[in-house]
């Protein structure tokens, strides 16, 4: 896809999406980094009614750590990976309050200093926690950009070094949102509604679909 291409296609997107926003529901840089370790491989709706629970007594890494491994494995069971996300979560928490005064750490390489912090859930903390230019790319954002043909990576961290060359700084992070509302909209995994997407014209995924 041409340079041409992709910024019509990123402008349809953002008409399409002027509003898009996270689904996690959050209150505080803290309970977003939280609902977004939890959020791997389970559904932002199921993390929110998760949260929800959680977060009435146990939203600061004070009053999380007030819990054993055990009774926040209960509260945080249905989100799946149970284990590793209740140990990540108290070790982070703990971190939090030892290395950074309590306060979740604003800046990128910090936030993946916590357990169970990678680099999408670093991107996704710093960019919508903090206003920092970030792709988290996460499943939609892998295979949305690389279904249009805005990329072509094997992997997350090789579809984000080829979406920060194609997208303008000033729009990674609403570039990020606009992806994932169409992967949950429009272009979803197992069925696409590709007759009727507005990004049909430039999609590569479509035009070689077509050709078959």
């Amino acid at each position: 896809m041409n340079k041409i291409t992709k910024q019509k296609v990123l402008q349809k997107l953002a008409l399409l999406y002027p509003n898009a926003r996270p689904a996690l529901e959050y209150s505080s840089p803290y309970e977003l980094l939280i609902a977004v370790i939890l959020s791997a491989q389970c559904t932002d709706e199921r993390v929110n009614k998760v949260t929800a629970n959680l977060f009435k007594k146990h939203n600061t890494p004070h009053t999380m750590l007030e819990l054993t491994q055990e009774e926040l494995e209960k509260f945080i069971f249905s989100c799946g990976l149970y284990k590793s996300k209740a140990k990540h979560i108290l070790s982070a928490s703990q971190d939090i309050i030892d290395k950074f005064g309590g306060e979740v750490p604003s800046t990128h390489k910090e936030l993946k200093s916590l357990a169970g912090v990678g680099q999408k859930t670093a991107n996704v903390v710093f960019s919508v926690a903090f206003g920092g230019d970030a792709i988290a790319v996460d499943t939609h954002v892998f295979r949305v950009s690389n279904r249009l043909g805005i990329a072509n990576g094997a992997t997350p961290s090789k579809t984000e070094e080829q979406l920060k060359r194609a997208i303008p700084k000033s729009d990674w992070s609403k570039a990020h949102h606009w992806l994932i509302f169409h992967g949950r909209q429009v272009c979803k995994a197992q069925k696409p509604n590709c007759e009727n997407c507005t990004l049909n014209e430039e999609c590569k995924h479509y035009k070689n679909k077509n050709k078959q």
